[in-house]
C-alpha cells in the first residue's frame, strides 16, 4: 500500500514499519477492526496514529490515564497531526474549542478517559459526530482475567454499536492468550487481525537476586552506586510497594550519596508531573517509586529497573521492566523483593473482595426499584451504603448486567446549574417561534439564586405539557451545550446519576448473594494464584526470558536466552517471611474497640464483621471505615505488614471466643 508507505515516512520520519505494525495499519486502513499486542515501547500508538490520516472521520482513542494522553498528544503536535484530549483538567473555554474542531473536522484524533463516555453532556455531543475508528488503549483492562481490570472498559463493544462507529482497534503490551481471547470475542476480531510481536527482549539482563529484608537497602546501594556514578549517571527506576518504603528509601539512598526522589500517589499532581519532567529530562537519575510510576514513562534510554519489593503480577513485572532500554541498548532488570512485600500484595488483593452483606444491600435496592421498572444509582453513594469500593462495586454491577437483572439504560446528571453570561431576555431574543418559547419555559423553569440557577426538569415538563413545548430530556442538554458553547452560559454538572432497567421483578437474593460472592472469592483466589505464579517465574531453573515469554503464549523466544541470571548458574530461591511473634488477643481486642464503638453509633451500619476488623487492622480503606475515619485509631494499619489471613484467623478467634464468652 503506497499511501500508508508514503505517509509513513513523509508525516512521521521512518523508513519502514516495526514489526507488526504493516499487519495492523492495513487491517485498519483496509476497513477491519484489529488488535496490536506489542511489547512496551514497540509502537503501538502508530498502529492508530497513522491510519487516522486515511479514515474519512474522527478516531476516538480511549485511554486510561491522562499521562498516557498527554505524551502522544506532544509526539502528535510535533508531527503536525490536529489532535486533542478532553480532560477534567480544562477550562470551559479549552474544553468547547476541542469540540468545535471535532466539529469542524478540523481535529483528527480525540483522546479522552473512558469514564467521560458515560457523560451526558459528551455523549450528546458524539451522538452528532460521525467517528470512523475506536481505539482502546491498554485494552487488557477490559478483561476481568487480565491485570488492571476495568469494568467500565467491558462497556466498550456497546458503545461501539451505540455510536455506530464502524472499526475498533486495541493496544496493549500485556496480554496472555486467554486476554487476548477474550479481547477478539468483545470486538469480533479476526485472529488475521491479532498481531502479536512477541515478549522476548534481548537487550535486557534479567537478575533474580533475592535478599533477605535488612539487607535489601545496602545491597540496593551497592548495585545502584556504580551506575549512578556513571558518566553520564544511568536513568534508573527502583519499584517499591508501599508509598513509605518509597519515601525511606529515596532517603536512604540520598543518606548513601546517590541523588533519588520518591514519587507515589501520595504526592499532589504538581509535585508528580514535575518529578516525572524532571526524570525524562535527565535533571533527576533515579526515581524510587510505586506502581503510580508507570503507563506514559517513554524514556528511551532507562538502563536500570529494581523491583526493591516484589512486583504486584508477572503482568506488572513484564510492563516495568519492559521500560528500560527502549531505545535497545543494554539494560538491566534486577529484582530483589522477598517474601517479606507477599503480605502487603496479598492485602491489595483481600481489600476489594466485597462481603456479603454489602452485596445483600444493593440486591435488596434493586428488588425495590423493580415497581418503578427501573434504578438509579449515584455510584459514591451505592458504595458507601454497601461497603464496596468503587472499582469492585462497578464490577458487581457488571456481573449483575451479565447475570440479567438489570441492564443499562442511560446516564445523566442529577443536577445542572448555569449563571448568565448575557441577560436572560437577550438570550430569549435571539431565537424565534417554537425555539423561542422553549428557551423562554427553560429560563421560568430555572429559577436563580444569587448567582447560579438551577434547572428545575419538573417544572420545566409542566411548562411544556402546559404550552405544547418538546421538552425531552435531550432536548434540554443539547440547548444547554449550545448555550453553554456560544458562550451565552456558563454550565455545571454533578452527580452522575446511572440508570438501569430492572429485568428481573422477583430474584431469590440470598441465592443470588451466594452466588455473586462465591464469584468475587474466585476472582479473590485467582489474583492469589497470581502472585503464586509470580513466586514460581522468580524461582525458575529454567531461562527467565523463555519463561516470561511463555506465560505470555510467544514461544519463538531462545530456551537459553544467555543473559539472565538462571542462565548465568544462579538459581534463586526467594526469603521466606521473618519469623513473627504470635498475635496478643487482648491487644487486638484494645485496637478493636474503639472502632467498634464508632460503628454503634451509626443507624444503618453493618455488624462489625471479622473482615470489617480485619481491613482496619491491616490498614485497607472501605468507604465504612473513611466515613468513621477510622485513620485516627491507633489501631488502624496496627498490623499493615502481618499476613492478611494471619490477622483474618486471630479476629475470627477472638470473636468466636467473645461470642461464646457473651453466651455464658
Amino acid at each position: 500500500m503506497a499511501d500508508i508507505d508514503d505517509t509513513l515516512q513523509r508525516v512521521f520520519g521512518y523508513a519502514d514499519f516495526r514489526p507488526g505494525q504493516r499487519q495492523v495499519v492495513e487491517a485498519v486502513t483496509q476497513g477491519r477492526s484489529a488488535a496490536a499486542i506489542f511489547p512496551t515501547g514497540s509502537g503501538k500508538s502508530l498502529c492508530y496514529q497513522l491510519p487516522a490520516l486515511h479514515l474519512p472521520h474522527l478516531t476516538l482513542v480511549v485511554s486510561p490515564l491522562l499521562a498516557l494522553m498527554q505524551d502522544q498528544l506532544e509526539f502528535l503536535r510535533r508531527h503536525g497531526i490536529a489532535a486533542a484530549s478532553l480532560d477534567s483538567r480544562q477550562s470551559r473555554e479549552e474544553a468547547s474549542a476541542v469540540m468545535d474542531g471535532v466539529r469542524r473536522g478540523d481535529i483528527r484524533i480525540l483522546m479522552i478517559s473512558v469514564e467521560r463516555l458515560k457523560n451526558e453532556r459528551f455523549r450528546a455531543f458524539l451522538q452528532r459526530v460521525p467517528v470512523s475508528l475506536l481505539v482502546a488503549d491498554e485494552a487488557h483492562c477490559l478483561s476481568e482475567w487480565g491485570h488492571n481490570f476495568r469494568p467500565d472498559y467491558l462497556k466498550l463493544p456497546a458503545y461501539q454499536r451505540e455510536f455506530a462507529i464502524p472499526q475498533a482497534l486495541l493496544l496493549t503490551a500485556t496480554a496472555t492468550p486467554r486476554v487476548i481471547d477474550d479481547m477478539r470475542d468483545s470486538f469480533a476480531i479476526d485472529a488475521r487481525d491479532v498481531a502479536a510481536t512477541g515478549f522476548y527482549r534481548p537487550n535486557l539482563d534479567l537478575q533474580v537476586q533475592p535478599t533477605a529484608t535488612e539487607r535489601r537497602p545496602r545491597a540496593l546501594v551497592e548495585w545502584l552506586g556504580p551506575r549512578l556514578a556513571a558518566s553520564p549517571p544511568q536513568p534508573s527506576i527502583v519499584y517499591v510497594t508501599l508509598q513509605k518504603t518509597a519515601e525511606q528509601m529515596a532517603a536512604y539512598l540520598g543518606k548513601a550519596g546517590l541523588e533519588a526522589r520518591a514519587y507515589h500517589a501520595g504526592l499532589d499532581g504538581e509535585t508528580r508531573d514535575a518529578l516525572q519532567q524532571a526524570f525524562m529530562n535527565g535533571e533527576i537519575n533515579c526515581i524510587v517509586a510505586t506502581i503510580a510510576f508507570g503507563m506514559g514513562i517513554d524514556k528511551a534510554d532507562i538502563r536500570n529497573v529494581v523491583h526493591f519489593d516484589l512486583p504486584k503480577s508477572i503482568e506488572n513485572y513484564s510492563q516495568e521492566i519492559g521500560r528500560a532500554g527502549r531505545d535497545g541498548q543494554p539494560s538491566s532488570c534486577l529484582m530483589l523483593g522477598g517474601r517479606d512485600a507477599l503480605g502487603a500484595l496479598e492485602n491489595f488483593v483481600y481489600g476489594d473482595t466485597p462481603e456479603r452483606d454489602g452485596i445483600e444491600r444493593v440486591l435488596r435496592d434493586i428488588r425495590d426499584a423493580a415497581p418503578q421498572g427501573q434504578w438509579e444509582v449515584r455510584l459514591n453513594a451505592l458504595s458507601q451504603h454497601s461497603n464496596i469500593r468503587p472499582l469492585p462495586l462497578k464490577t458487581l454491577l457488571v456481573r449483575l448486567e451479565l447475570e440479567g437483572v438489570i441492564a443499562p439504560r442511560y446516564a445523566y446528571f442529577a443536577e445542572y446549574r448555569f449563571k448568565y453570561l448575557i441577560e436572560p431576555e437577550a438570550l430569549i431574543e435571539r431565537f424565534n417561534g417554537e425555539r423561542r418559547d422553549f428557551v423562554a419555559a427553560l429560563i421560568e423553569a430555572s429559577p436563580r439564586a444569587k448567582t447560579w440557577c438551577a434547572l428545575d426538569h419538573e417544572a420545566l415538563d409542566a411548562l411544556g405539557a402546559e404550552r405544547g413545548l418538546d421538552t425531552t430530556r435531550r432536548r434540554v442538554i443539547s440547548a444547554l451545550e449550545y448555550f453553554n458553547d456560544q458562550g451565552f452560559i456558563q454550565l455545571e454538572s454533578k452527580q452522575m446519576t446511572e440508570v438501569y432497567g430492572v429485568l428481573q421483578a422477583e430474584f431469590d437474593i440470598a441465592a443470588l448473594a451466594t452466588h455473586l460472592t462465591e464469584y468475587f472469592q474466585r476472582k479473590e483466589a485467582a489474583e492469589i494464584e497470581r502472585l503464586q505464579a509470580m513466586l514460581t517465574l522468580f524461582e525458575s531453573t529454567t531461562c527467565l526470558s523463555r519463561r516470561l515469554a511463555d506465560y505470555f503464549g510467544d514461544h519463538q523466544a531462545p530456551e537459553h536466552c544467555g543473559h539472565c541470571s538462571v542462565c548465568r548458574g544462579h538459581v534463586a530461591r526467594l526469603p521466606a517471611d521473618t519469623a513473627r511473634a504470635p498475635l496478643d488477643p487482648r491487644q487486638l481486642a484494645a485496637w478493636c474497640a474503639p472502632l467498634q464503638e464508632r460503628l454503634a453509633t451509626l443507624a444503618d451500619a453493618p455488624p462489625p464483621s471479622t473482615d470489617l476488623l480485619t481491613r482496619y487492622l491491616a490498614g485497607l480503606t472501605t468507604p465504612l471505615l473513611t466515613r468513621l475515619k477510622a485513620r485516627q485509631l491507633e489501631g488502624f494499619a496496627a498490623l499493615e505488614d502481618r499476613p492478611y489471613r494471619d490477622i483474618h484467623e486471630a479476629v475470627r478467634v477472638l470473636s468466636t471466643d467473645n461470642a461464646q464468652a457473651a453466651g455464658r
